[in-house]
C-alpha cells in the first residue's frame, strides 16, 4: 500500500506571499500592456509638428506691422534673436537643469512638487521644457498614465533628435502665454508693442515667463495683482539660479508693470474690414493653408491715420440719416468709404460699414452692389460724349420733356431749363440733359465700351436709357466707383485697385511685388474736361457740401426715393467713395449732397490737411474759346451778350460754324408774342428760333421765338378796349432770368433729386 502524502497547512504568511506574488504578477503584466499601448500609439515624431503654425504679418504704407492673421497669433522668432533675460526667465521659472537632463528630471519634478505643496500655490512646473513642447505640440491636455508615459517617450526621442538650442527656440515659439498669443514675439507685441530683437526690459521678461503655468490667472488685464506677484516670483528664481543678481531681482520688482492700453483683440485685430478685404484677396492667390499658417509677410497700402479717420466718421451717428423701426426692430442705414491713390491704385482706408462684430463678416466696400444714381453720369454720359463724340463742356442740350418709348425721364425738381451747356446739365445734375446725351449722341454700346474702360463690366443686353442715370442690372460697389473715378484724377489713366504691394515668404522670398496694373482709359485731356466740370459740381453745384478748401471735383448720385445716396469725388491726390444705405433698400429722406457730401468732405479734409494745396495738371490739347450757349456756336451777329459763355475745348473741336438759332424777330411788346394789327407797340428782339416748339413750362420758353399771336390785344380784350395801353411790367423777351422761386405759375426748388 502506498504511503499517503502528508497535506501542508496553508498558514497566513503562506498565503501573504502568494497574494503579494500574484499583485507583483498583475501589475507587471497590466504594466507591460500599458507600456506596450503607449508606444504603439505613441504620435509620430515629425518636424513639421514640432513647428509653430505661422501667422501671417501685416505691414502698412511704411512698413509698420499692423497684426497678424492666422488660425493662431503666433510669430516665431530665431533663438540667436531672443534676448538672454527673455530665455532666463523662462528657464529658471519652468526648467532650470534643461541644459542638464536628457528630457525629463525625476529631481525637478520631486522639487516642484515639493515646493507647489508648501507654499499653497503654483510656482513651479513639474514637467521639464522639452515635456512641455511635447505636450502642446502632440498630446492632449488629459492627465492619465499613459499620455504621461508617452510624454516620457517622446521627450526622449525630441532629445536624441534636436539640439537643446533647437528644442528652446520651438518651446518659445509654440508656448501659449494668453490673450490669444502662441510664442514670446506674439506675446511681447501683445502685451507691451514690442519686437522681441529689439530688447525687453527685465520686469517684462519675467512676466512673460510666468505666464506659462496659467495664462489666465496671470493675465495683467484680468488681474494685475496676480501678474505682478508671478512676476515676482520669477524674478526671485532667476536669482535663485544665478541668471541675474540679488540687486537686479529687487530693481526689476519695484518696476511698475505697464502694459499695452488697447484690448487685446482690438489690437489684433485693427481696421477690420481693410483686413476681411486684404484676407479675401490672399486666400484667393495662396489659399487658406499658407495664408493661416504659413507666416507670410504682407506689406499693404493702408494709411493708418486716413483708416482712422474714415472710420471715425463712419463710426459719427450725425452723419448719417435717422434710424427707422421696421416691425419693432430699430433699423439704421449703413455706409461704406473707400479711399484710394488715384495714381497707383492702392487702396489707403476702406470701411464697409458702420460697425464689425466678427472676423471676416460683410463687406459694403467691396461685396455690395447698389445702384448709383446720378454719380454714374461721368461713366455713362460725359465721359464717352466727350471721348468719343466730340462734345465739352460748352456743348448744348435741350432740356425739355422727352420720352424714348415708355420710357420717360424726369428732373426730380420739376424744373425744365430748356437749352443747357454740358457743364451746367453736370453741375446742377439734370437727368433728362443726361439721358438725351445718352440716347441721342453716344449710344449704349459706347457707353458700355467707356464704362468698361474704367473696370465697369455692362451687360448690353441688360441696358438701355436709364443708364444715364445710373440704372444698373447689378449695381456697382464702392470700390469700383473710386477706381473708376480715379482714371479721370489720373489723366485717364485706369489703375487697378489694391491693398498689397509685397508679399514674402517667411524666410524672405518674394512672392509678389505689386507692379500697377493700368491702361489709358481715355484721352488725358477727356479726363481734365470731365473734372473741370466736376470742379463745378463742388464749386457751385450740388455738391457744394464737399467744399474742402482746395480744388475738388466730385458727383453725387441718389436713386429713386432716396435708397441709395452716393458722393465720389477727388482731389489731385486722393479718391474716396462714399456709399449710404439700408442694407434692405429702404427710401431716405435725404440725397447725394447731404450725408454722404459732408463724410466726404470731414474724412477728405483731414487727410489732406498736412499735405500742400495743388490744382489738376491742365493737359496739352486744351484751349479756350467763347461760344454762344444757347446753340454751342462761334457768336453771330445776332447772339446777345448774355448768351455768350467762355470754356475749354479739346483742340480741333472748337466749331467753325456761327450761331444761326438767335433771329431778330418783331413781337408785340405787350406780349412778347407774334404781333397782330391790334398791337400799338411792337418791338425787334433777338430770340431762338428752332424747328420745334417747347412747352410754355420751360424756362427759356419766353426766348424763343413765338408761334402764337398776340392774345392781349385780341377783340373783347381789356387792352384793346382800353385803345392799347400797355400793362405796367409788360414780359419783354430777352431779359427775363432763370430763378430760384415762382416762375410761370411753378415752384421752383433748387436741384436734389437723383443728383
Amino acid at each position: 500500500m502506498a504511503k499517503r502524502r502528508t497535506r501542508r497547512k496553508l498558514n497566513s504568511r503562506r498565503l501573504f506571499s502568494l497574494l503579494f506574488c500574484l499583485a507583483v504578477l498583475s501589475v507587471g503584466c497590466v504594466g507591460c500592456g500599458l507600456v506596450y499601448s503607449s508606444i504603439r500609439d505613441v504620435p509620430k515624431l515629425t518636424p513639421d509638428s514640432l513647428e509653430s503654425a505661422a501667422s501671417t504679418l501685416v505691414y502698412d504704407k511704411d512698413d509698420k506691422l499692423i497684426t497678424q492673421i492666422g488660425i493662431k497669433n503666433s510669430v516665431p522668432i530665431d533663438l540667436k534673436d531672443v534676448p538672454d533675460n527673455v530665455k532666463n526667465a523662462f528657464l529658471a521659472i519652468e526648467d532650470p537643469g534643461f541644459y542638464k537632463h536628457h528630457g525629463f528630471s525625476f529631481r525637478g519634478i520631486a522639487r516642484a512638487a515639493w515646493n507647489d505643496l508648501s507654499s499653497g500655490s503654483i510656482k513651479e512646473g513639474g514637467s521639464t521644457i522639452t515635456q512641455q513642447l511635447v505636450k502642446i505640440s502632440f498630446l492632449s491636455d488629459e492627465r492619465t498614465l499613459k499620455r504621461k508615459l508617452q510624454e516620457l517617450i517622446l521627450a526622449l526621442q525630441v532629445e536624441r533628435q534636436y539640439t537643446k538650442d533647437e528644442i528652446l527656440e520651438m518651446y518659445l515659439n509654440n508656448i501659449y502665454l494668453g490673450e490669444g498669443a502662441y510664442g514670446i514675439q506674439a506675446a511681447a507685441q501683445t502685451y507691451f508693442g514690442k519686437e522681441i530683437k529689439r530688447g525687453l526690459k527685465l520686469e517684462e521678461a519675467a512676466m512673460l515667463g510666468g505666464l506659462p503655468q496659467a495664462p489666465s490667472a496671470y493675465s495683467p488685464y484680468l488681474d494685475p495683482q496676480a501678474a505682478l506677484s508671478r512676476r515676482n516670483t520669477v524674478l526671485d528664481s532667476m536669482a535663485k539660479n544665478n541668471f541675474i543678481s540679488e540687486s537686479e531681482a529687487a530693481k526689476a520688482k519695484a518696476a511698475e508693470l505697464k502694459i499695452e492700453t488697447k484690448e487685446p483683440a482690438e489690437r489684433q485685430y485693427p481696421y477690420p474690414y481693410f483686413l476681411d478685404y486684404l484676407t479675401d484677396k490672399l486666400i484667393e492667390k495662396y489659399g487658406e493653408t499658407e495664408v493661416f499658417k504659413g507666416g507670410l509677410k504682407v506689406y499693404t497700402s493702408l494709411d493708418q491715420n486716413i483708416q482712422q479717420i474714415a472710420e471715425a466718421a463712419m463710426a459719427r451717428n450725425s452723419n448719417f440719416p435717422s434710424s427707422k423701426t421696421d416691425a419693432n426692430n430699430l433699423l439704421q442705414p449703413q455706409g461704406a468709404v473707400v479711399v484710394l491713390d488715384p495714381h497707383t491704385g492702392e487702396i489707403k482706408a476702406l470701411v464697409g460699414g458702420r460697425e464689425h462684430t466678427q472676423k471676416r463678416q460683410w463687406n459694403r466696400a467691396s461685396q455690395t452692389t447698389r445702384q448709383p444714381g446720378s454719380a454714374f453720369k461721368p461713366i455713362a454720359v460725359y465721359g464717352p460724349a466727350i471721348e468719343y463724340k466730340g462734345m465739352g463742356p460748352a456743348s448744348v442740350v435741350d432740356d425739355i420733356p422727352v420720352n424714348y418709348g415708355s420710357y420717360e425721364p424726369h428732373n426730380v425738381d420739376g424744373r425744365y431749363r430748356g437749352l443747357i451747356t454740358l457743364r451746367t446739365a453736370m453741375t446742377n445734375s439734370v437727368n433728362i440733359a443726361a439721358v438725351k446725351i445718352l440716347m441721342g449722341k453716344v449710344g449704349i454700346s459706347d457707353a458700355i465700351k467707356f464704362a468698361s474702360g474704367l473696370g465697369i463690366q455692362l451687360d448690353p443686353q441688360k441696358h438701355g436709357a436709364g443708364m444715364a442715370l445710373g440704372g444698373l442690372y447689378n449695381g456697382v460697389t464702392p470700390l469700383q466707383m473710386a477706381s473708376a473715378y480715379g482714371a479721370f484724377a489720373n489723366q485717364g489713366i485706369y489703375v487697378e485697385p489694391t491693398a498689397i504691394t509685397r508679399v514674402e515668404k517667411a524666410d524672405g522670398v518674394i512672392l509678389e511685388q505689386n507692379v500697377p496694373k493700368q491702361h489709358q482709359a481715355m484721352k488725358a485731356t477727356t479726363a481734365y474736361l470731365i473734372t473741370d466740370m466736376l470742379k463745378s459740381v463742388v464749386q457751385s453745384g450740388t455738391g457744394t457740401n464737399a467744399q474742402i478748401g482746395r480744388p475738388a471735383a466730385g458727383k453725387t448720385g441718389t436713386t429713386d426715393d432716396g435708397k441709395d445716396i452716393w458722393f465720389v469725388g477727388y482731389t489731385r491726390e486722393l479718391v474716396a467713395a462714399v456709399w449710404i444705405g439700408y442694407d434692405k433698400p429702404t427710401s431716405m429722406q435725404a440725397y447725394g449732397g447731404t450725408y454722404p457730401a459732408g463724410i466726404w468732405r470731414e474724412i477728405m479734409s483731414k487727410a489732406l490737411s498736412n499735405v500742400t494745396v495743388k490744382d489738376f495738371q491742365r493737359p496739352d490739347g486744351l484751349v479756350s474759346y467763347t461760344v454762344d450757349g444757347k446753340s454751342g456756336l462761334l457768336p453771330g451777329p445776332n447772339t446777345p451778350s448774355d448768351s455768350l459763355v467762355t470754356d475749354l475745348f479739346n483742340e480741333g473741336t472748337v466749331p467753325t460754324e456761327s450761331d444761326n438759332i438767335h433771329v431778330f424777330v418783331e413781337v408785340c411788346a405787350a406780349s412778347g408774342q407774334l404781333p397782330t394789327e391790334r398791337c400799338p407797340d411792337k418791338v425787334i428782339k433777338p430770340l431762338i428760333k428752332l424747328p420745334y416748339s417747347v412747352p410754355s413750362f420751360v424756362e427759356d420758353y419766353n426766348l424763343r421765338v413765338p408761334t402764337q399771336p398776340c392774345a392781349v390785344h385780341e377783340p373783347g380784350s381789356s387792352a384793346s378796349a382800353g385803345g392799347g395801353n400797355k400793362p405796367s411790367n409788360p414780359a419783354i423777351p430777352g431779359e427775363i432770368k432763370t430763378q430760384t422761386g415762382k416762375q410761370n405759375g411753378r415752384t421752383v426748388r433748387t436741384d436734389r433729386g437723383n443728383n
